[in-house]
């Protein structure tokens, strides 16, 4: 890895897990080794990074319609690596996905997984409040 990709690297890296670790009662765990994080929420994924990997990738939950649109309309987007490929996205840090566009998603990821959550197992801050009613059940 030359100097300039491996600052770019870190850089995409670091604010990845930033914004996975800013949100309510988001843990990180290393179940598969230590060359992928996974962040969770009551125990439950919403977030998988590469951490070791060229190029940089986060494997993110989505809504089935709304995974197929951003596969279709971002170069940086693809189904989701050795996941369900309807209900998760893998993006490119490295590629066209700004680190705005990266927050949104992981944002949306984590308020999918916490609104499955049984009422007593969400945090207590939620950001739920912008997801549509099907799917806050």
């Amino acid at each position: 890895m030359d100097e300039v990709s491996e600052v770019e690297f870190r850089r995409a890296l670091e604010a990845a897990r930033g914004a996975c670790l800013e949100l309510p009662n988001a843990v990180e765990e290393y179940p598969f080794g230590e060359e992928t994080a996974v962040f969770k929420v009551s125990g439950k994924m919403f977030a998988m990074i590469g951490m070791t990997e060229l190029p940089t990738t986060i494997t993110l939950k989505v809504m089935p319609d709304h995974g197929e649109a951003l596969v279709r309309d971002h170069p940086a987007v693809r189904p989701g690596y050795h996941m369900n490929k309807r209900h998760w996205v893998t993006v490119d840090l490295a590629g066209e996905a700004d680190a705005t566009f990266v927050e949104d998603l992981v944002g949306n990821s984590y308020d999918l997984v916490v609104a499955k959550l049984p009422r007593h197992a969400r945090p207590a801050v939620e950001r739920s409040a912008s997801l549509p009613k099907n799917a806050r059940r």
